[in-house]
């Protein structure tokens, strides 16, 4: 059980660390924009490379993000019965969800995303645009990365409410 807690700890510190930095992209995002609006309202000129930019750096928050919020119990839930529930109630409907629901998905979306991102690395895909930015291939990677990066997170909650289930059952 002292393993399962050290991965599950382990895990843990890897999401709120990669978390903590890519909350600064926040900020590169609000940065972006706003000389975006600044360049095209008080310059009368654009930037298709920093409008790209603005959607790399959203991808890249939302997509890397989302492990850290489920760490943080923070995702979207219907909860009218949840909240009722005991630790040990809460405990299996997150096991279960993870096991049944998270886990599965992300596996699906590593594996279908693959020969995706795959064929897009095989051609160094560009923008459509002109003057865009030259690395789609480098977004498209977000969607393997963020499967991964996710189904880790789900490894370690459902170790850590495994360990509260056998904890209070002995």
């Amino acid at each position: 059980m002292l393993l399962l807690a050290r991965v599950a700890n382990t895990l843990d510190r890897f999401t709120e660390t990669s978390g903590r930095l890519l909350a600064w992209l926040i900020l590169a995002m609000a940065f972006v924009t706003s000389a975006v609006v600044v360049l095209r309202y008080g310059f009368n000129t654009g930037s298709i490379m920093a409008q790209e930019a603005i959607m790399y750096l959203h991808g890249c928050l939302f997509l890397l993000g989302a492990a850290y919020t489920l760490k943080h119990d923070a995702h979207v839930r219907v909860d009218i019965f949840y909240r009722r529930f005991s630790p040990r109630g809460k405990a299996w409907v997150n096991s279960v969800g993870a096991v049944v629901c998270v886990l599965p998905l992300c596996v699906f979306i590593c594996v279908s995303s693959w020969d995706y991102v795959v064929a897009s690395w095989a051609v160094r895909e560009t923008s459509a645009e002109p003057g865009g930015i030259p690395a789609v291939f480098l977004l498209k990677t977000l969607l393997p990365v963020f499967a991964i990066n996710l189904l880790l997170q789900g490894v370690a909650e459902t170790l850590r409410n495994a360990l509260l289930l056998i904890r209070d059952q002995a």
